[in-house]
């Protein structure tokens, strides 16, 4: 078997999806565009089971899986998805004072990983097998 392309245009396949992070957030830098899509990834997996983060993580290219995995506590018991102001606050409490995440970076990051080599009709499948409020978070 080859190796898996997302692992080998892991470092080309990032790169793009920063860009488009970054200039879709309208943010400045590399930098700011990395911690508000974790701030983003840790939002939404903070209120999966284990299971769930794990099936999600699983359709998400390779650097984008790791930032989606690193600092994980799984033994923490995940909360129902709130409303999207709640989602709002609680993403830009991620790095608090360093956060320089748009209102509007929930749905800038969702349309830019939709863009991205992910592949969307397997993101739709997996998030309709996950909790309510999940489809949202990604529309």
């Amino acid at each position: 078997m080859p190796m898996p392309q997302t692992y080998f245009l892991a470092s080309r396949e990032f790169d793009t999806f920063i860009q488009d992070v970054r200039d879709t957030c309208m943010l400045q830098s590399h930098h700011q565009a990395y911690h508000t899509l974790r701030a983003v990834l840790h939002t939404f997996r903070s209120h999966l089971t284990t299971a769930d983060a794990l099936r999600f993580a699983d359709i998400l290219p390779a650097v984008t899986r790791a930032i989606f995995v690193e600092d994980w506590r799984p033994s923490d018991v995940p909360l129902p998805f709130p409303d999207r102001e709640a989602l709002v606050r609680e993403m830009k409490s991620v790095r608090k004072d360093h956060n320089l995440a748009p209102q509007t970076a929930i749905e800038d990051v969702a349309a830019a990983l939709r863009r991205s080599s992910i592949y969307e009709r397997e993101l739709d499948r997996v998030l309709r097998n996950l909790p309510e409020g999940a489809a949202a978070f990604w529309a």
